[in-house]
């Protein structure tokens, strides 16, 4: 499809952001997949070319926590198997199920998040010291990811939420570290997610690239800010980016 300047510009503004939201909290894909639809695609297309930026601003946070220390590699088998799992089912059902569903589920997903953080906010920012679970030790989080799993790959948008409450929830990460899995999470069922959708021709490359230009500059400048800001900003941050995200569902 054509690019014009104004198109590139938007894609360029809204990835940058979409990428230090993404990394930091979930939600990011609020205002990237907005953008390019306001460019004429289908939401289906919208859908799939999204998962170009996601890919790789996903590869250059999970380089940046390693970089610093912050990605635990000890469980990550166990935590990706229901990932992948999930991750396939939902592109799967994304490439088929109607557009329509697209908006509840996303609605659905930010209210019960907001709620969590409010009634329950320990659940997604556990205290700095609490002892991490391992997967074999916690059968729910199974469950979990693969929620997990299957909503990034069915919608994407917020998925971010939705790995949080499964790895500082269920495992009890702090939010860094639970980020930073977060992020090796959604580069492997994207992944998956991006082989289906590029079988079913439903990417658009061009401004898919575009968009990923910019959101590898947000997820750079995002793990550095992670890295030095305090629990309780991050914990702020993931509650604000939570209701804007509510607010996205309900006027997209």
């Amino acid at each position: 499809m054509d690019i014009t300047l104004t198109h590139a510009v938007l894609l360029l503004v809204t990835g940058f952001f979409a990428g230090i939201i993404n990394t930091l909290a979930g939600g990011g894909s609020n205002l990237t997949l907005p953008a390019l639809m306001v460019m004429g695609m289908p939401a289906e297309v919208a859908n799939a070319t999204n998962r170009v930026g996601v890919l790789m601003q996903s590869v250059v946070a999970v380089l940046g926590f390693k970089k610093h220390g912050k990605l635990d590699t000890d469980d990550t088998v166990p935590i990706l198997i229901p990932t992948i799992v999930g991750g396939l089912l939902g592109a799967a059902g994304a490439a088929y199920a109607p557009s329509e569903w697209i908006k509840p589920l996303l609605l659905g997903t930010m209210l019960l998040m907001a709620f969590i953080i409010l009634v329950k906010p320990s659940m997604v920012a556990p205290e700095l010291g609490t002892p991490v679970k391992l997967v074999s030790q916690t059968p729910a989080s199974w469950w979990w990811l693969g929620v997990a799993g299957f909503y990034g790959g069915f919608v994407q948008a917020g998925v971010g939420f939705v790995l949080l409450a499964a790895l500082a929830g269920s495992l009890r990460y702090d939010l860094v570290r639970a980020n930073a899995l977060k992020m090796l999470c959604t580069l492997v069922f994207t992944s998956v997610a991006l082989v289906l959708f590029i079988i079913e021709g439903l990417i658009q490359w061009l401004p898919g690239l575009i968009l990923a230009l910019s959101t590898m500059f947000g997820a750079h400048l995002a793990v550095k800010l992670a890295i030095k800001a305090r629990p309780e900003t991050l914990k702020w941050f993931l509650f604000i980016m939570t209701l804007v995200g509510c607010i996205a569902a309900m006027f997209s």
